[in-house]
C-alpha cells in the first residue's frame, strides 16, 4: 500500500528516448526540410524572373490607367487598363453566380444530403473539380453560342469560369461547415429553433470566416485562366463595358496577343500583364488571410 502512495506522489516514469528514434525524428526533418526547399527553388525562381523583367511596364506612368488603344505594337506606351477591367468584371460576374449556388450546395449536403441525391451531387461535384479549363470553356462554347446563337462575350467567359469556380466554393462551404460543434447545433434545437433557422443564423456565420477565405481563394483561381477567354471572347485593345456583346481584353488574353508581337514592347508587356496578375492574385490571398483573421478575432 505504501510504495503505491509513494509511486503516485511521484508521478509516472518516463523512460529516455531512444537512439533510434532521435535519429528518425532527425532524418525525417531533414526530408522534409528538404523537399519544402526544393519546392521553393521554382517558385522563387519564378517570382524573381517575373519581377525582374514586368517591373519596367508595372512603374510605367500610364500602366494601370490608359489602354493601348491606338497603340501601335513597336510602341511601349499606353496601359493595360482595359484588360484590368476585363479581368475583374469576367470574374466578379462569375462569382456572382457561382458562390450563392455553391454555398446552397455545400449547405445542402452538409445539413440535408443524405440518399441517392446527396451522393450523386457529390460525385457531380468532384467530376467538376477534375474538368480542364479547355473542356469547360468548348462546353460553354457548344452551349451557348453554337447552339443558343448567343454571340462570342464577357459574359460567355464568365459561365466558363462558373464551372471552374464552382467546386471551389461548394468543397470550401463544405469543409468549414463540418467545422461547425454539433453542439452548437443541438443546443439551438433544444431551444426550439427550427432547423433552417439554425443553419442561417449559427451555422453559417460561425463557418463564415473560412467561407470568405474560400470564396477569395476560388476567385483568385480563376482569375487566371487562359483557355476560356482564348475560346468564348476577342481580343480588344479599348475598353469594352458591355459584356454581352463586343470583344472584351484580359490579362490572361492580353498576354497570349502580345507573345505574337516581335518587338521589344510587346515583351516588356507580357512580362508586365504577367507581373500585374500575379499580384492581383497575391492581393486577392492576402485579402482572404486578413478577412479571415479579422472576422475569427470579432467572433471571439
Amino acid at each position: 500500500m505504501t510504495d503505491t502512495l509513494d509511486a503516485a506522489v511521484k508521478g509516472p516514469t518516463f523512460h529516455p528516448i531512444s537512439t533510434s528514434r532521435k535519429i528518425k525524428d532527425k532524418l525525417a526533418t531533414i526530408l522534409f526540410t528538404g523537399a519544402f526547399l526544393v519546392a521553393l527553388v521554382p517558385l522563387a525562381w519564378v517570382l524573381v524572373t517575373v519581377l525582374g523583367k514586368g517591373l519596367r511596364a508595372v512603374i510605367h506612368p500610364t500602366w494601370w490607367t490608359n489602354s493601348l488603344y491606338g497603340i501601335l505594337p513597336e510602341q511601349f506606351a499606353g496601359g493595360v487598363y482595359h484588360a484590368i477591367y476585363g479581368t475583374i468584371i469576367q470574374s466578379l460576374i462569375a462569382a456572382a453566380i457561382s458562390v450563392p449556388l455553391g454555398i446552397m450546395v455545400g449547405v445542402y449536403l452538409v445539413e440535408y444530403g443524405r440518399g441517392a441525391l446527396a451522393r450523386t451531387t457529390t460525385f457531380m461535384v468532384d467530376i467538376l473539380a477534375g474538368v480542364p479549363s479547355i473542356v469547360a470553356a468548348l462546353f460553354v462554347f457548344a452551349a451557348w453560342i453554337a447552339t443558343m446563337g448567343f454571340q462570342q462575350s464577357a459574359f460567355a467567359v464568365s459561365l466558363a469560369l462558373v464551372l471552374l469556380m464552382l467546386p471551389l466554393v461548394v468543397r470550401s462551404t463544405e469543409e468549414m461547415l463540418k467545422l461547425v460543434p454539433d453542439e452548437l447545433r443541438e443546443a439551438s434545437y433544444a431551444l426550439g429553433v427550427p432547423k433552417w433557422k439554425t443553419i442561417v443564423r449559427i451555422v453559417i456565420p460561425t463557418a463564415l470566416p473560412g467561407m470568405i477565405s474560400g470564396i477569395l481563394l476560388a476567385l483568385a483561381r480563376v482569375m487566371g485562366e487562359t483557355a476560356p477567354v482564348l475560346i468564348l471572347v476577342g481580343y480588344s485593345t479599348a475598353i469594352n463595358m458591355d459584356v454581352f456583346q463586343g470583344n472584351m481584353a484580359s490579362l490572361p488574353l492580353l498576354i497570349y496577343t502580345e507573345l505574337k508581337n516581335p518587338e521589344a514592347a510587346g515583351v516588356d508587356r507580357v512580362w508586365g500583364a504577367a507581373l500585374t496578375l500575379i499580384i492581383m492574385v497575391a492581393v486577392l490571398y492576402l485579402a482572404a488571410a486578413l478577412v479571415n483573421r479579422f472576422l475569427t478575432r470579432n467572433r471571439v
